[in-house]
């Protein structure tokens, strides 16, 4: 990695601080068994696909939250030009616009500025993963039926932090050296939501184009 890259993917720059596998558990191996797949320079659509012997709900599970901490830094790493002035509307170009709704505040889908919509999305998404009804780390705990609702949710919306970062802050990735590195990470995190459907299509069409180039 570069000495600029090393620089923006500081810790100092994450949005949020880790989610991380206690060593030991179930999902720690599997977290690494996902991390050493990639790192292996294996075509990524391989490495997305299911290990053998393994569930699908914790290869989902480990994934998701692997995907919040990737997502969550490339952020960290614009946030200071994503302000309610450059981005007073959470939006991915004129066409599509992402209003925040939740079961507290926002009962009903509300226009935020998008540095605000980043906000609340990374504490929900946090609240989530740190659930051990719906995320359960011990091995033996069921996962509980609504998991897959809960974790094609999360995607669908970490999916609107890539729309908003390449739509309207991609120069600045480009500016710091980031560009193959966000890259890879879309890349890996397309062909894991395609590979097992998690993610609604009519979402994936901000990027439909840049996707087709890239992933195809």
């Amino acid at each position: 990695m570069s000495l600029g890259l090393k620089q923006v993917f500081n810790k100092d720059r994450t949005f949020r601080p880790k989610r991380k596998f206690e060593p030991g558990t179930q999902r720690f191996d599997l977290h690494k068994k996902a991390q050493a797949s990639l790192n292996a320079g294996l075509d990524l659509r391989q490495a997305v696909q299911l290990p053998h012997g393994e569930d699908l709900n914790d290869w989902v599970a480990v994934h998701v939250v692997d995907f919040f901490n990737r997502i969550n830094l490339i952020y960290g790493t614009i946030s200071d030009s994503c302000t309610d002035q450059t981005c007073p509307v959470m939006s991915g170009g004129p066409k599509y616009e992402y209003r925040w709704q939740d079961d507290h505040k926002y009962k009903r889908p509300t226009a935020l500025a998008a540095p605000k919509y980043m906000s609340l999305l990374m504490d929900w998404i946090e609240v989530q993963i740190n659930n051990e009804n719906i995320f359960p780390t011990n091995v033996g705990t069921p996962f509980p039926k609504t998991f897959m609702q809960v974790a094609k949710k999360i995607l669908s919306r970490l999916f609107r932090v890539f729309v908003h970062v390449y739509i309207h802050h991609f120069d600045r990735v480009s500016q710091m050296g980031a560009e193959a590195h966000v890259n890879t990470c879309y890349k890996h995190f397309y062909y894991f939501v395609t590979e097992f459907n998690l993610t609604d299509h009519k979402e994936l069409e901000p990027l439909k184009e840049m996707t087709s180039r890239m992933c195809h």
